[in-house]
């Protein structure tokens, strides 16, 4: 029988028997095409996977079983974040529901629109000193969890779920999007409902795309009085890039990103200077320094101390600076600009673009290199950013410099491949040193497409494993890279057999250097003692195939370059590359430090 006829049969057959309240969500996540509900069972929260049980049947949301309630909820953010939908986690009450805060946290630091569904012990025993209680009279989850959620609510009534429900996703998608959160009683759970979606949930969610026309107007009488114009990329650009890239190149901008815009604009475009903020490149320090830039423009960006923002204190009197963003929040750490303009900022691009040669905007004095570029056209990997350590980006050393093993990742795996990048001095490496050898001149093919992503915010050690999982599952079968540390991957290697599991073809880039790098080379740095950072030696290939992945043992740049990338990704199960890195190669922060804490000139 095919498929789609069974799921008709079975719609059918389900339609007729009576729903419990978990089978009322599954039916408003199939709405939104949500495919997935991660999480760990528990007797708390069994009628949920009950529901699941009977969601798989007919071809609707099932359940990925991860192996600590943290790897649900990084799972969760990583399906979020490269489909555009909502995640979803979920676990038992007590242990089950405080395991999740930190990926919960992580979320909510990072703006990721997620649900969080916990079980809770029956009402009749709240007080009663339940097992693993966490009501009100115990460990009180729902208080918990709203200082990292934008909502967190006791659903006390089988009346009430539904309007919770829709209260707490719509608040997940709004104006500045984050997980919410809804605590569920075992026999509030269990009750019927009689109740077939009373809500278009999708209609509730569309968004009206406004902007203030007197502020455009503004922005277009301070872009056509400019002489030379810099532009500051972060993640809030995700859908708006290609608008963004066009409107660049016709001004003549320079570019730089934060280190949450990383993956967004080809680091080969002739415009760009590098990125700005933690890792980044002097390069991009030089520009934004730079006293002939009289307009610079922040566009989807939180000008936080990732994002190197030292340099906001130091503009000169001729200088306008503009910040573009969606999140009125943003724009409380540039209280200094001239310009806020709140609004999609797709939609305040486009009317940007809209005046292009018009008496309002005129095109600047850009390299005729970039004039008229499209995805199709060759591009020669010509860098216009300076890197901190040459040699060490060349360096054919053993152990591999991790330098060197950025350079080469590219290198190994198709152009389309999505780089997730742990918390540590991995992260410092990445953002420096890899640089995928994307041709497309101008932005990504999709507005959740990015080939680079960490969470830079709340940085939990441990989020790119289970946040890879995720974004595999929701990219189905486009290339996947995972770089972690020994640190991050002890912390959370259980995860890998998830993959193992759902036979996704991850390759796990292990930076293997025996310590918590990112402790050992800070101590260093800030002159405090040497201590608790070492680690012992770790066969991370020899556990890679315990936990039923295949795994390679990587010492030299010869060994790497042997390795058949494709391959791999082509595989039905994960990968572990175990890298033995220079345990003495300093990550790039020192000199990063060193331009941004400068005092400016009296």
């Amino acid at each position: 029988m095919k498929a789609s006829n069974r799921r008709n049969l079975l719609s059918r057959y389900e339609a007729d028997t009576a729903w419990e309240l978990g089978d009322l969500l599954l039916h408003y996540l199939e709405k939104l095409q949500v495919e997935y509900v991660f999480g760990v069972p528990g007797g708390a929260i069994e009628p949920l996977y009950n529901a699941l049980a009977r969601s798989e049947r007919r071809a609707g949301p099932r359940a990925i079983v991860a192996r600590h309630e943290t790897g649900a909820a990084f799972m969760a953010d990583g399906y979020s974040t490269q489909t555009g939908k909502l995640g979803v986690c979920c676990s038992t009450t007590g242990p089950g529901a405080t395991n999740l805060v930190t990926g919960v946290a992580s979320a909510y630091t990072n703006c990721i629109p997620m649900l969080v569904i916990t079980g809770q012990t029956a009402l009749p025993s709240f007080g009663q000193g339940a097992f693993q209680e966490s009501s009100c009279a115990g460990i009180n989850t729902v208080a918990m969890l709203e200082h990292c959620t934008l909502y967190s609510s006791l659903v006390s009534h089988a009346e009430q779920f539904e309007q919770k429900l829709v209260t707490a996703i719509t608040t997940a998608f709004g104006p500045q999007p984050g997980p919410v959160h809804l605590s569920v009683p075992l026999d509030v759970m269990r009750s019927p409902s009689t109740s077939r979606l009373k809500f278009d949930i999708n209609a509730l969610l569309k968004h009206p795309r406004l902007f203030d026309s007197d502020d455009i107007d503004t922005l277009l009488d301070i872009l056509s009085r400019s002489r030379s114009v810099a532009m500051v990329i972060g993640n809030g650009c995700d859908e708006a890039i290609d608008s963004l890239m066009v409107l660049a190149e016709y001004l003549g901008a320079q570019l730089v990103t934060t280190p949450h815009g990383k993956g967004l604009v080809n680091p080969y475009h002739p415009l760009y200077r590098g990125i700005l903020g933690y890792g980044g490149h002097i390069s991009a320090v030089k520009m934004i320094r730079d006293p002939d830039f009289d307009t610079i423009v922040c566009i989807g960006t939180l000008m936080s101390e990732r994002a190197g923002k030292s340099w906001l204190n130091q503009l000169k009197p001729h200088q306008k600076l503009i910040h573009i963003d969606q999140l009125e929040a943003n724009f409380t750490l540039t209280h200094m600009a001239d310009l806020h303009i709140r609004g999609r900022i797709l939609t305040v691009l486009d009317k940007l673009l809209s005046h292009r040669d018009s008496d309002k905007i005129r095109t600047k004095n850009h390299p005729a290199e970039t004039r008229g570029n499209t995805h199709s056209q060759p591009l020669h990997f010509n860098r216009h950013f300076e890197l901190e350590d040459e040699s060490g980006y060349n360096s054919s050393a053993i152990p591999i410099k991790p330098q060197r093993l950025m350079r080469e990742l590219p290198r190994l795996f198709p152009r389309n491949t999505c780089y997730l990048v742990d918390s540590g001095s991995g992260l410092a490496w990445a953002l420096h040193y890899l640089h995928p050898l994307d041709r497309r001149m101008r932005g990504t093919r999709n507005a959740m497409g990015r080939h680079f992503r960490a969470a830079l915010e709340f940085t939990s050690m441990g989020w790119a494993v289970g946040s890879a999982i995720g974004t595999a599952l929701g990219r189905h079968g486009e290339p996947m890279v995972c770089i972690t540390g020994d640190g991050s991957l002890l912390m959370s290697g259980q995860e890998i057999t998830v993959a193992v599991q759902e036979r996704l073809p991850i390759v796990f880039v292990v930076l293997n250097d025996s310590c918590l790098g990112m402790v050992k080379h800070g101590q260093r740095l800030t002159g405090a003692e040497a201590v608790g950072s070492a680690l012992p030696a770790t066969d991370f290939a020899l556990l890679a195939r315990a936990l039923g992945a295949q795994a390679h043992t990587i010492r030299s740049p010869k060994d790497l370059i042997s390795i058949d990338g494709h391959a791999l990704l082509r595989a039905d199960k994960p990968t572990i590359l175990d890298v033995h890195i220079d345990p003495e190669a300093v990550p790039p922060l020192k000199s990063r430090i060193q331009a941004l804490t400068e005092s400016a000139p009296a």
